[in-house]
């Protein structure tokens, strides 16, 4: 999962999230920090009746947040989402000693990014994109 300094970067580099199901995000700074919380139409589970079992529909929410302004998530891509973010200019993820590498290449330069995980090394990669689309 991608690291919440590289999301919070992200973000701040000016990627724009249009939250979807399915979206990874976490609440810093409000003693949340460790969580991962997930975007969901609905909570669907299975109930135990004696009749047999009955598939619910929930729409609640499990913690003590009521809602939370979407400037105070922080969006966690994941990695099909960071390669898509990256576009024509992705060429390969490859596996390095260190952990792993995305390789782009723009206006046929090749640039390398390495990162001990893969959603980490594909932010690397789109921080820069971003940053040398600014020059």
């Amino acid at each position: 999962m991608l690291s919440l300094e590289l999301a919070t970067a992200l973000r701040e580099a000016g990627l724009a999230w249009k939250p979807a199901p399915g979206d990874r995000f976490a609440i810093p700074d409000r003693g949340l920090d460790e969580e991962t919380f997930v975007l969901s139409n609905m909570t669907i589970e299975v109930h135990e009746f004696p009749d047999g079992p009955v598939i619910g529909f929930n729409g609640t929410v499990e913690w003590a947040l009521d809602d939370v302004d979407k400037d105070e998530a922080i969006w966690l891509p994941g990695e099909n989402q960071l390669r898509s973010l990256l576009g024509g200019t992705f060429r390969r993820l490859e596996r390095v000693d260190d952990g792993y590498q995305v390789v782009t290449s723009v206006l046929d330069h090749e640039e390398r990014f390495t990162a001990d995980a893969p959603e980490d090394a594909y932010a690397r990669a789109l921080l820069a994109l971003i940053a040398a689309g600014r020059d």
